[in-house]
């Protein structure tokens, strides 16, 4: 039945983001907004949606292995399976703002998360745990991340605008029942996968922390990696790597910061490496992205197979 409940459960995540994408996307269009920020913003958060709804019900049900490993193990999974595929299928062009910018910012959550969660090591604390005041400050820095989108979205309008004039509008109703009908697959698939991955985690003698990590992470982030895919294969490179920064700042300063603010998550010590290859891998992703302003199938290779031995390691230390 747990298996049942966990193929629901992905199941309904991957259409109702599917859906929620469609329709906040053509939303987006309708707007005159450029295809980055498109990534950064509507399809990012759309694709994070999952993230942010298991992490939040993982927290309520007092799950903090489960929320605090989906976030590392679905921006593990961005970095490297997505990027890294999505590169080998059409090598991906990086805009200058988001090498100077947006990749930096996302290098920074990973940082600011590493050091708020380090109560033992920094504070002297008998425990680390992220606190309700360490969930502020990450929807504190959400909000700086969101007024700097806003602004880049008030300087590209007009010049956006123009180049659409010609443009059809879409179906305002529809797009609007598609997002909204596929935010709450999104909410109930959540809600089934947490539930059936916890029962299996159990079954096997698996921590909580390895279940979010694994099962929990690649099955929320799928939607990122069918995204990407297809935003390569039509070559809208821009959507593509704009959907995985963005994501990752969403899942950290977002998700993170609602779920501790909901209920503060103890972190396991494992943790501590997962977090700390997730920044060694965000930096190797701006090293990447500055080599003429291109991730190209030599690079996705690299990111991919590092993935790979990822996975294989933590099964082992488990």
């Amino acid at each position: 039945m747990s298996y049942l409940l966990l193929f629901i459960g992905f199941a309904l995540l991957i259409k109702g983001a599917d859906f929620f994408v469609d329709g906040a996307s053509n939303i987006a269009g309708n707007l005159k907004v450029s295809p980055l920020l498109i990534g950064l913003t509507i399809v990012a958060f759309g694709t994070s949606s999952p993230e942010a709804t298991v992490s939040v019900i993982a927290a309520l049900d007092g799950n903090a292995g489960v929320a605090l490993g989906n976030v590392i193990g679905s921006n593990i999974f961005n970095i490297t399976l997505v990027i890294g595929v999505t590169a080998l299928i059409a090598p991906l062009a990086v805009e200058n703002e988001t090498v100077r910018k947006e990749i930096p910012f996302t290098l920074l959550a990973g940082v600011a998360l590493l050091i708020l969660m380090s109560d033992t090591a920094l504070q002297a604390l008998s425990e680390n745990v992220i606190t309700r005041s360490d969930g502020f400050v990450f929807l504190l820095f959400f909000t700086v991340f969101l007024y700097y989108i806003f602004e880049v979205a008030r300087r590209n309008r007009a010049a956006q605008a123009s180049d659409q004039m010609s443009a059809p509008a879409a179906p305002w109703t529809k797009n609007i029942l598609l997002t909204v009908g596929g935010l709450a697959a999104i909410i109930f698939g959540g809600d089934l996968v947490v539930d059936g991955a916890t029962e299996i985690a159990l079954a096997f003698g698996m921590s909580e922390t390895l279940v979010g990590l694994t099962i929990v992470a690649i099955g929320t982030s799928l939607p990122e990696l069918i995204t990407s895919i297809t935003a390569a294969i039509k070559k809208e490179t821009d959507i593509a790597i704009g959907n995985i920064v963005g994501s990752n700042i969403f899942n950290i300063f977002f998700v993170l910061g609602a779920a501790s603010v909901i209920s503060p998550l103890a972190v396991e010590s494992k943790i501590f490496m997962d977090i700390s290859l997730m920044i060694i891998l965000t930096v190797l992703l701006l090293v990447f992205s500055r080599t003429n302003f291109r991730i190209g199938r030599r690079e996705g290779g690299v990111l991919a197979a590092a993935y790979i031995i990822y996975l294989i390691y933590i099964i082992i230390r488990n």
